[in-house]
């Protein structure tokens, strides 16, 4: 299937995109600002294509401004597709704010009637999906959400303040990417409106306030629910990579030395692994599992790639200064054995390995 993406650069485009990376077996097109800048290139982006989830949008500025962008993207859109006689299935990502008399909400309310109209007219299917408050890994603090700002706060030791204790709906933005899919797939038409779980500001503030100090004090804490689990992940996204190695610290006596591996609130996973000198092992990456790496024995190098990006980061360890490096979502990973002993690893993972819902999608770190 041809799916295209609006906004792909954006906090809901990364995720449909990092979606059906681990699906495979899908052409993806990306459209930025500079697609929409002439006819051709928007042509050339919508020609052709099964499915278009449209996530470009303001939601930020001049009232006027907010309102025209909105609207005109739909419509250049729509053009697009006009001018090449294509029709494919189209998922709109809305707000709760549509019916709000904003900038944004008349913007989003407009958008949503110009791409109606035109499925209406040449018979497409056209969801449009109302969301809620949209968070996850690698939004843009005081931007895309309060929980990306409260994150990156606390990530950079500083101290968020809640100016309206609000009450927010959350969503992460993975649930959303599966919704665009499922969509997608039954050829839905209509409105649909997403739900997210309740919370006040000052709740949320509390919660990830709790999880930054758990894990400061080298204690993981308890992810026995999906929602604490994604705000955990969200909270890791901007402490990485600068949060590690975290070293830990030796208990020695006569006897030998001891250190404390992992100190958590829940069950998971624990195992080991020996790697034989210049092999690698990895090059995966997860949508939702907290996985550890732990080198207690010999000399590695562990390297992670953000998904989409070429950059490499890369991590020398030893056995002989134990310290830990947690693997953040979306993030493609590996460790190398580059000495010349056998190196020894402790894994530990938040949950229990399941053949049938691994969370283990391939992609090596590095070509």
């Amino acid at each position: 299937m041809k799916i295209g993406i609006t906004g792909a650069e954006g906090l809901l485009g990364f995720h449909l995109r990092a979606r059906l990376q681990a699906l495979g077996g899908h052409e993806v097109r990306l459209a930025n600002r500079a697609t929409f800048s002439s006819e051709a290139s928007l042509d050339a982006f919508v020609s052709g294509l099964d499915a278009l989830a449209h996530f470009a949008g303001m939601n930020r500025g001049d009232e006027d401004e907010v309102e025209a962008v909105n609207s005109a993207l739909a419509e250049a859109l729509v053009a697009a597709m006009v001018r090449t006689r294509s029709a494919p299935t189209v998922v709109f990502s809305n707000s709760t704010h549509v019916d709000r008399d904003t900038g944004y909400g008349r913007g989003k309310r407009r958008a949503a009637e110009v791409l109606g109209a035109w499925a209406t007219d040449c018979g497409a299917n056209f969801t449009d999906l109302v969301l809620p408050h949209v968070f996850g890994e690698f939004g843009k603090p005081f931007a895309n959400s309060v929980v990306s700002t409260f994150c990156w706060l606390l990530a950079n030791g500083e101290t968020p303040e809640i100016h309206v204790d609000g009450h927010l709906e959350l969503v992460h933005a993975q649930v959303v990417a599966e919704r665009c899919l499922s969509a997608i797939q039954a050829c839905e038409s209509g409105r649909v409106r997403m739900a997210g779980e309740p919370i006040q500001v000052s709740g949320l503030l509390e919660r990830l306030t709790a999880l930054q100090a758990q894990y400061g004090a080298q204690i993981m804490p308890a992810l026995s629910d999906s929602l604490t689990l994604r705000l955990f992940n969200t909270l890791r996204s901007y402490l990485f990579p600068k949060h590690y190695p975290v070293t830990l610290q030796l208990h020695t006596d006569n006897r030998g030395s001891l250190f404390e591996a992992v100190k958590t609130h829940q069950g998971g996973q624990t195992f080991l692994s020996t790697t034989r000198p210049g092999i690698t092992r990895g090059n995966h990456y997860h949508l939702r599992k907290v996985e550890r790496f732990l080198v207690v024995s010999g000399d590695a190098e562990i390297c992670l790639r953000k998904l989409f990006s070429d950059e490499v980061v890369r991590f020398r360890v030893s056995g002989e200064a134990p310290c830990y490096i947690d693997m953040p979502t979306f993030h493609t990973h590996s460790i190398t054995n580059v000495g010349n002993t056998e190196v020894v690893t402790l894994f530990w993972a938040n949950e229990i390995f399941d053949p049938a819902d691994s969370d283990t999608y391939a992609e090596a770190v590095e070509a």
